[in-house]
């Protein structure tokens, strides 16, 4: 959804990407101050998907983009607007810190203050970022703050996203623990056609346990296995 970068994006296009065709985006302009023409927007386009009958016509989870590359970062206008009046009603509203890598440099200058090497400092900024963050004031104005009356289910931190080999298993695997049906968990986590650990991972903790101890004969271990490839419908 939304991010304070703004850019020439349409809510209603939908976005699917070939080498991922199970997913389906749509793409919001960032909020400015005082951008209430896509505010209004944005709420409409959540409210009208809310009301729709079909699981395919659903809006199924929104993810919240805010970018990490600017000096101490506060929350905008219109990131604490969003989360103050725009109801998702059954929608998990996942926040995305993107560029999160930014916050490296200083945990890194931190650390050598302490009296890391360069090589420890190093090695350890990424660790003391995310540590730091989680103990920090944004997260905690997110979460607590009187001014944020809806806040976000979770939160996943996000870097070197402009890498080819970056890894989106994080945000899969915390956007598929918000959702409330296991059909849509199961839709999501089965469109992972690169990530197979995660699928197996799905497969094991919710499909295993209810089947494997009435698994005692040829047709109760068939059952097992089709349940299990359930989370493979891309193999299977």
């Amino acid at each position: 959804m939304a991010s304070t970068e703004r850019g020439e994006h349409d809510i209603e296009n939908e976005m699917v990407f070939r080498n991922n065709p199970g997913f389906i985006f749509h793409d919001s302009r960032g909020f400015e101050a005082g951008g209430e023409s896509e505010f209004d927007k944005v709420k409409a386009f959540i409210v009208s998907r809310c009301k729709e009958a079909r699981l395919k016509d659903q809006l199924h989870a929104i993810w919240y983009c805010i970018p990490m590359d600017e000096a101490s970062r506060s929350f905008t206008e219109g990131e604490i607007k969003f989360f103050s009046q725009c109801d998702t009603g059954s929608i998990p509203v996942i926040v995305l810190f993107t560029k999160f890598d930014a916050l490296y440099d200083l945990a890194y200058s931190e650390l050598k203050s302490k009296g890391a090497s360069m090589e420890e400092a190093e090695e350890e900024a990424p660790k003391h970022a995310e540590e730091s963050f989680a103990k920090g004031s944004q997260l905690k104005f997110l979460y607590h703050s009187k001014d944020i009356r809806r806040p976000p289910k979770c939160h996943v931190c996000l870097p070197n996203m402009d890498n080819d080999e970056a890894n989106c298993g994080p945000l899969i695997e915390r956007t598929a623990g918000t959702l409330n049906s296991e059909v849509l968990m199961q839709l999501l986590v089965s469109t992972q056609q690169t990530n197979l650990e995660l699928c197996m991972k799905y497969a094991v903790e919710r499909a295993l346990p209810e089947v494997f101890d009435s698994a005692t004969t040829p047709d109760s271990y068939q059952q097992l296995i089709r349940k299990l490839c359930t989370w493979f419908p891309h193999l299977y």
